[in-house]
C-alpha cells in the first residue's frame, strides 16, 4: 500500500474507533491517538520529502501510485505529492491535532461531533494527496458535506441559517466544478487523443485545447474553487459560517478547508487551462483585490470577535488567490506561504475566541475589557495572534505577505506584457490592507484585554485549562517557527510552484 493512503486510512480507522467507543474517555483516546498519528506521519513525510530533494530527486511528484477505479470514465485512485501538497498535509494535521484539544470539553453529543469532524478531516487529507480530478472532487465533497451538521447542530447564533447558506453556496460552487472537470476531461481527450482524469497527464497536453474552449471552462473551475476561497462576491457565506461554527470547526474550516479553494485554483484551473489563465487573469485580479481590501475594511466595523476574524480571513484568503494570479514564482511561493500562515494564525484566533466565549458567554467587544488581568495566558495568546495577523516581523504573517507583495509588484510573467502596470496598481491597492489590518487588530486588543473590568462577574473566571494550553502553545510555536525559519518551507514550495508555472508557460 502506498504510504500516502495512510492519510485516508487513519481517519477511516478513527471513524470506526469512534463508532465503537462506549464513553467520553474512549472517544477522546481515539481522537488523540489518530490525530497524533496523522501529525507524526505528516512530519515524517515532510522530512523525507526534503531529504529526497536534497539527494537530487527532482521528479515533479513523489510517492505516486494509481489504481483503476471506474474504467469507462478513466477514473483512478491516483496519489502523489509535491512540495505544495506536503506542506498542506502538514498544516492539516496540525489543525486536526490542535482542534482535538480545543474540543476536549465539548458537549453534548461529543461522540457524534467527533465523527463528523473526522469525516471532514478525511476529505481534506484525501483532496491533498490525490492527482485524479474526479477523486479530488469526491474528497472535496466529503470535506464540505459535514459542515452543515457541524454548524447546524453544534454551532451558535443563527446556526441553521448559516449552515444552510454555507451549504447552498458551496454546493453551487461544486456544480460549477463538475462542469469544468468534465469539460477539461472531454476536450483534452478530444484534442490529445487520450482520455484521462490525471492532473499531471492532462497538463502535458492541455495546450492542445483551443483557447476559446479554455476561456469557456476556466471561470467554472476558478469560481468553483474560488467560492471556497472567499472570492468576491461569492464570499458572503464565510463570515456567517465562521461566526456560527463551534471552535474546532472554525479552526479547521478557516485554517484548512478554505485552502482547498486556493490549492484547487492553482493546481487545476491555472495548471490545466494555461492560456485561459493568462488571458482572463485580469478579471480575477480585480475581484481578488476587492476581496483583500473589502475584507479588511469590513473587519474594522464589526463588534463580534468571530465576525472580525471571519472578515479578516476573507482578506487574507483573497491575498492567496491574488498572488497565484500574478503567475511568477516569488508571488506563487508567497501564496502557499500565506496558506500556511493564515491557516495557523486563524486557527489560533478562533481557538482563543472560543475559549474566551466559553467563559464570558459573549463575543461582543463592547462588553469585554480587562481580560489580561483575569485570563493572562489566553490574553497573551491573543496578542501574539494579533501581532502575527498584522504582519509583525518574526511571525508567519510578515514573511508570507512580504513575499506576495514583492513578487506581485514585480510580476511580469510575459515578456513585454502591457498589463504589468495594471498588476503594480492592483498590488499597491492590496497593500493598503496592511494598514487597515493593523487598525482593527490593535483596536480589538486594546478594547478587550486592557482597561478596567466592567463586568465584575468576569473576576471569578478562570484561565486556560491544560487541554486549551496544549492547543494554543502548539499553534504559537508553529506561527513563530514559520516566521523565524521560513526558508526551509519556501525551499520545499518554490520548485513545485515553478513546475506549475513552467507548464503554464510563464517561466
Amino acid at each position: 500500500m502506498n504510504i500516502l493512503s495512510l492519510f485516508v486510512l487513519i481517519p477511516a480507522l478513527m471513524l470506526l474507533g469512534l463508532w465503537l467507543a462506549k464513553n467520553l474517555n474512549q472517544v477522546r483516546g481515539v481522537m488523540v491517538t489518530g490525530a497524533s498519528l496523522l501529525l507524526a506521519l505528516s512530519v515524517w513525510l515532510t522530512i523525507w520529502f526534503i531529504g529526497q530533494r536534497s539527494a537530487g530527486n527532482d521528479a515533479e511528484m513523489l510517492l505516486t501510485a494509481s489504481v483503476d477505479w471506474f474504467k469507462p470514465l478513466n477514473i483512478k485512485y491516483a496519489v502523489g505529492v509535491d512540495g505544495i501538497s506536503v506542506v498542506m498535509l502538514l498544516l492539516s494535521s496540525i489543525i486536526v491535532f490542535t482542534g482535538t484539544f480545543a474540543s476536549w470539553q465539548l458537549k453534548p453529543l461529543t461522540k457524534e461531533y467527533f465523527l463528523w469532524f473526522t469525516l471532514l478531516s478525511t476529505g481534506v487529507f484525501g483532496f491533498f494527496i490525490c492527482t485524479d480530478m474526479f477523486t479530488m472532487f469526491m474528497f472535496y465533497e466529503v470535506a464540505l458535506i459535514p459542515m452543515y451538521l457541524l454548524i447546524g447542530v453544534w454551532g451558535s447564533g443563527h446556526k441553521e441559517y448559516s449552515a444552510m447558506k454555507l451549504t447552498l453556496m458551496l454546493m453551487g460552487g461544486s456544480a460549477l466544478l463538475i462542469l469544468g472537470i468534465l469539460g477539461i476531461y472531454y476536450f483534452n481527450g478530444l484534442y490529445s487523443g487520450e482520455f484521462t482524469m490525471n492532473v499531471n497527464e492532462i497538463a502535458k497536453t492541455s495546450h492542445l485545447i483551443p483557447v476559446g474552449i479554455q476561456n469557456a471552462f476556466f471561470p467554472f473551475i476558478f469560481i468553483g474553487f474560488g467560492v471556497l476561497g472567499a472570492l468576491f462576491p461569492f464570499h458572503t457565506w464565510s463570515p456567517d459560517g465562521h461566526a456560527s461554527a463551534p471552535t474546532a470547526v472554525s479552526m479547521l474550516h478557516a485554517g484548512v478547508l478554505m485552502k482547498l479553494g486556493g490549492y484547487g485554483c492553482f493546481r487545476v484551473a491555472m495548471y490545466l487551462l494555461p492560456e485561459a489563465a493568462q488571458e482572463l487573469s485580469w478579471i480575477f485580479i480585480i475581484l481578488t483585490t476587492i476581496s483583500v481590501v473589502y475584507g479588511a475594511l469590513s473587519a474594522c466595523v464589526q463588534t463580534d470577535l468571530k465576525y472580525i476574524n471571519a472578515y479578516s480571513s476573507v482578506s487574507h484568503c483573497g491575498l492567496v488567490l491574488f498572488a497565484i494570479l500574478m503567475m511568477n514564482q516569488t508571488a506563487c511561493t508567497g501564496a502557499i506561504l500565506q496558506m500556511l500562515s493564515h491557516g495557523l494564525m486563524t486557527a489560533l484566533f478562533f481557538a482563543l475566541i472560543g475559549m474566551i466565549y466559553g467563559r464570558t458567554h459573549t463575543r461582543d467587544i463592547r462588553e469585554l475589557a480587562g481580560l489580561m488581568k483575569i485570563m493572562p495566558f489566553l490574553a497573551v495568546g491573543y496578542v501574539i495572534a494579533g501581532l502575527a495577523n498584522l504582519g509583525l516581523p518574526g511571525f508567519s504573517g510578515f514573511i508570507a505577505e512580504m513575499t506576495i507583495f514583492v513578487g506581485s509588484f514585480g510580476a511580469d510573467p510575459l515578456a513585454g506584457d502591457p498589463s504589468s502596470s495594471f498588476r503594480m496598481v492592483a498590488t499597491i491597492i492590496a497593500c493598503m490592507s496592511i494598514v487597515v489590518t493593523a487598525v482593527y487588530i490593535l483596536r480589538v486588543v486594546g478594547k478587550i484585554l486592557y482597561g478596567e473590568v466592567e463586568n465584575k462577574h468576569y473576576l471569578t473566571l478562570t484561565d486556560a485549562t491544560w487541554d486549551e494550553r496544549v492547543a494554543v502553545i502548539c499553534l504559537i510555536f508553529c506561527v513563530a517557527g514559520l516566521g523565524t525559519f521560513p526558508f526551509w518551507v519556501s525551499d520545499v514550495i518554490s520548485p513545485s510552484a515553478g513546475n506549475i508555472l513552467q507548464s503554464i508557460g510563464v517561466m
